[in-house]
């Protein structure tokens, strides 16, 4: 059904797997399969799903090119990188060099510590305003402490000696 709604498309898989578990999700699937409307109201959701730019698939899935199909040989050939090991050796030494100023930071208990928890928080959801209905600080106290954290790291990371390019 997937594939004769969406005619076929590089998706249309994609869009049938996507709409079943809408469907068993829904609070009405039980009653819409006793009823013999299931199937009406699965093509339902798979016709939205793929013809709208506004449906939740769309919004999920298919938004800023997320879903991608391999039209030719072409796509699948790798080219030569130029792998550069003492640039990833320098990425790798720096960012344990990170981690181990964030744990000292962590371990300080002062005002330090404050700053280092809400930096990996901000690592994980880099969204001040998300942070501040997370922890209930002002938006802009969170800000000044990531901004703060980071100048501590760089300055401990110029102290020992570490050089890094932002």
């Amino acid at each position: 059904m997937s594939k004769k709604i969406c005619r076929s498309h590089h998706e249309w898989e994609e869009v049938g797997h996507y709409s079943i578990d809408k469907f068993t999700q829904h609070e009405r699937a039980e009653e819409l399969i006793e009823s013999n409307r299931a199937m009406n109201f699965l093509s339902g959701i798979i016709h939205r799903s793929f013809h709208s730019s506004t449906s939740q698939y769309h919004t999920e899935i298919r938004q800023k090119g997320r879903v991608h199909s391999f039209t030719s040989e072409n796509h699948l050939k790798q080219s030569d990188i130029n792998y550069n090991e003492e640039e990833d050796s320098l990425i790798e030494s720096t960012s344990a060099a990170i981690n181990v100023i964030l744990e000292e930071m962590v371990a300080d208990k002062g005002r330090l510590w404050l700053r280092a928890v809400l930096f990996q928080m901000w690592i994980e959801t880099p969204n001040f305003t998300e942070l501040s209905k997370i922890t209930r600080i002002p938006r802009t106290s969170i800000s000044h402490a990531v901004e703060e954290a980071r100048e501590h790291i760089k300055q401990e990371l110029k102290n020992r000696g570490i050089n890094y390019e932002h």
